[in-house]
């Protein structure tokens, strides 16, 4: 099989534990696309933490496209145009923000520039904005959400809390919206049925080509969806036992010793 697209999630996976992405991974990616293998990146972050490594890639100069919140928006880098997106109800926001005082947990949302933080910002807000790149704003009105364009919200709190109420905020929103984890300190919340395998079926219409020969590559919870929808799954060798459970194949190598051109290496060899 001759694998067309690579699909690659972020935090955990291309980049290592601190969040650099490695001039061998970098170096990689770059030739690949240069040998006309297409490259995405799905991450559950907004738009602009996914800028920088899309900058770094060099996808400007390919052509390529890059799916945000899980899934929820799919833009065409060289234009930042969106191709595709879909928005939380109004509603949900706002009782999330509810869900968060009783559980004692934070929640924020996005917007263009900055994440609208409804609690006090916790250290995880604080992450999350070192990895965006994104300024905190402290909404004390968290009910204006309601008339914005929400792509997801983002629950934050210690894992053990989170572990908690992920099966309780699921159930209670499981006609309208996808409850995961992300990372153990961060619960996403996406609109019902999203996800990257979501956003990926219309990205694939879009470049037509068959999801047969398609390559997905990630880490955590957010990943099993596109792991097992693409014709090769690959879970890197950090990845969480339940997404190493659905994967075609795992890495040797983790995301801090370049795990992705192990991926690479396997499934896109170069012709002799």
């Amino acid at each position: 099989m001759r694998y067309q697209l690579l699909v690659l999630d972020i935090d955990g996976t291309t980049v290592d534990s601190k969040k650099r992405l490695s001039d061998r991974t970098a170096d990689a990616l770059i030739r690949l696309q240069e040998r006309g293998v297409r490259v995405v990146l799905a991450s559950g972050r907004p738009p602009e933490g996914v800028y920088p490594i899309a900058e770094r890639l060099e996808f400007d100069r390919f052509g390529s496209y890059i799916l945000a919140f899980n899934g929820a928006r799919i833009i065409d880098f060289r234009s930042r145009e969106c191709l595709f997106e879909k928005r939380l109800p109004g509603h949900i926001p706002v009782r999330l923000r509810e869900d968060a005082d009783k559980y004692e947990v934070g929640i924020a949302v996005y917007q263009t520039g900055a994440i609208l933080a409804g609690t006090e910002p916790d250290r995880y807000m604080q992450m999350e904005a070192e990895i965006t790149g994104l300024e905190i704003r402290r909404c004390g009105d968290f009910d204006m959400v309601r008339n914005l364009d929400v792509n997801e919200c983002l629950i934050t709190g210690d894992p053990d809390d989170l572990e908690a109420i992920e099966p309780v905020l699921t159930m209670k929103y499981r006609h309208e919206a996808q409850v995961f984890h992300s990372e153990p300190w961060y619960l996403e919340v996406t609109p019902k049925n999203v996800d990257k395998a979501y956003g990926l079926k219309h990205l694939l219409k879009v470049l037509q080509i068959p999801r047969e020969e398609m390559v997905c590559c990630g880490d955590s919870y957010n990943d099993i969806a596109m792991i097992q929808y693409a014709g090769v799954g690959a879970a890197m060798a950090n990845g969480t036992d339940r997404l190493k459970a659905v994967a075609d194949f795992v890495t040797e190598k983790d995301n801090d010793h370049d795990g992705v051109t192990e991926v690479i290496e396997k499934f896109f060899p170069e012709e002799e």
